[in-house]
C-alpha cells in the first residue's frame, strides 16, 4: 500500500461527530430541515415529488449552474462545475491545474484539504501566515519572498477557515499580484462567503480579478445545507471542461434531487432568507460564545471572527491540544477541534452557530473541564 496522509481532522469527525451528544466541530451554522427550505409551497414541493431520480447532467444542472454564475459578475454557466461539495472542487483543481513535482504556496492557518491533497499528490508545498498578532491579516512580505517562478498555484481560505478572517481589497490585490507575476493560478476557497458576522456584504471573490483563478464554494458553510453535498468550481471554461473530464472518474455527477434542492436554495425569491437565517445564526451565537468566555479570565484570548461559525481560541493551559479536545469528548460528550489539525497547538476551534439552549449546554460542559485544568 503506498504512502498515504490521513486528512486528521476529517477523520476525528467522520467518527465522532454524529455519535457525541454535542458536536461543536462543524464550521457552518445549524443544519437547515427540509421544510425550511421549501417554505409554504406546495406547488414547489408537487414538482420535487414528480421528479426522476435520473442521473443528473453530470457538470449540474442548467438552472443551478445558471444560478451559481449569477453569484459571480461575469460568470456564464460554462464557468460553472457543479461538484459533490467544495472538497470534490479542491480535489479536481489540484489535480488539474498542477502536476507532482510542482511547488504549491499555501495560506496557512487554513483548512487542510488542499495541504493534505497537495503532499499526496507529491507537490512541494510552501506556506505564507496569517499574523494573529496583526489581527490574522496574511502577511504579504511572506507571500512574496515564498511565491517563486517556480510557483504554479496559490491556495488561499476566504473568509478564512480557523480564524474568521476576512481579507481586505488591498490583500486580495497582492495575492494577485504574487499570482502574476509568476503566472501562476490562484485557488480560491470560498465556501464562508456569506456568512459574515459584522456586515451583510457579502465576501466578494477572486473570480473576475485575474484570468487564472479558480474559486471554489458549497451550500454546506454560509448555507446551512452540508447534507444536500453540493459544491462548485468557477473559472475559466476550458479548466472547467478540464475539471470535468476528471469529475467523471470520481463521482460522474452529483445528485438529482440535490441539484434541484440547490437551485431553490440559490434562487432570488429564496437564497436572501437563507442567507439571514445564517448570519442570524451567527450573530445571535457569538455573542453567547463571548459571555462564556469572559469568566475564563486569562486563560482564553480570541481574534473575533469576522465570519462563519467559528471561533479560533487560544488557550494558556498546560495541555495538549488534540490530549484537551480528547478529554472533553471522554469526559464530557462534546466535540471540539483541536489547533493541531491547524498546525497550531494550543488552540482550539469551537462552533457557535447554533441553537440556544444546544450552544449553552455544550459550552457549560466545556467549561467544568477547564475549570478543573484551570
Amino acid at each position: 500500500m503506498s504512502e498515504f496522509l490521513p486528512f486528521e481532522m476529517e477523520r476525528m469527525m467522520s467518527e465522532w461527530e454524529n455519535v457525541v451528544e454535542y458536536n461543536m466541530s462543524e464550521s457552518g451554522v445549524h443544519p437547515m430541515t427540509v421544510r425550511e427550505l421549501l417554505g409554504d409551497d406546495p406547488e414547489g414541493v408537487a414538482r420535487l415529488l414528480d421528479t426522476e431520480l435520473n442521473y443528473a447532467q453530470a457538470n449540474g444542472e442548467m438552472p443551478l449552474r445558471e444560478a451559481i454564475a449569477a453569484l459571480y459578475p461575469g460568470a456564464t454557466p460554462d464557468n460553472v462545475l457543479v461538484t459533490v461539495g467544495a472538497a470534490e472542487a479542491n480535489y479536481l483543481a489540484l489535480h488539474t491545474l498542477v502536476d507532482p513535482g510542482d511547488q504549491v504556496v499555501i495560506m496557512l492557518p487554513n483548512y487542510m484539504q488542499v495541504w493534505g491533497i497537495a503532499k499526496n499528490h507529491g507537490l512541494r508545498v510552501k506556506s505564507f501566515r496569517l499574523l494573529e498578532e496583526d489581527g490574522w491579516a496574511p502577511d504579504l512580505a511572506e507571500l512574496d519572498a515564498v511565491v517563486t517562478a517556480q510557483t504554479r498555484l496559490i491556495a488561499v481560505c476566504n473568509p478564512n477557515n480557523p480564524t474568521g478572517r476576512i481579507m481586505t481589497q488591498a490583500e486580495m490585490a497582492a495575492v494577485v499580484a504574487a499570482a502574476e507575476r509568476v503566472g501562476a493560478w490562484i485557488l480560491a476557497d470560498e465556501v464562508y462567503s456569506g456568512a459574515e458576522r459584522l456586515s451583510d456584504d457579502q465576501t466578494p471573490s477572486f473570480f473576475g480579478r485575474y484570468d487564472k483563478v479558480v474559486g471554489t464554494g458549497s451550500l454546506s458553510k454560509a448555507y446551512g445545507l452540508p447534507g444536500l453535498r453540493i459544491g462548485w468550481a468557477v473559472g475559466p471554461r476550458e479548466t472547467m471542461d478540464a475539471m470535468w473530464m476528471r469529475h467523471e472518474y470520481t463521482t460522474i455527477s452529483s445528485a438529482m434531487m440535490a441539484n434541484r434542492l440547490a437551485a431553490l436554495a440559490l434562487s432570488p425569491e429564496v437564497r436572501p432568507r437563507i442567507l439571514k437565517r445564517t448570519r442570524d445564526y451567527i450573530r445571535t451565537g457569538y455573542p453567547v460564545f463571548e459571555a462564556w468566555m469572559r469568566p475564563h479570565g486569562n486563560t482564553f484570548d480570541l481574534e473575533p471572527p469576522q465570519a462563519a461559525a467559528i471561533a479560533f481560541v487560544r488557550y494558556g493551559l498546560d495541555i495538549n491540544s488534540t490530549e484537551l479536545v480528547n478529554r472533553i469528548r471522554e469526559e464530557k460528550n462534546v466535540l471540539i477541534v483541536p489547533g493541531d489539525h491547524f498546525g497550531l497547538d494550543h488552540y482550539l476551534r469551537i462552533s457557535f452557530g447554533l441553537p440556544h439552549a444546544y450552544l449553552t449546554a455544550a459550552l457549560d460542559r466545556i467549561h467544568e473541564v477547564i475549570d478543573e485544568l484551570s
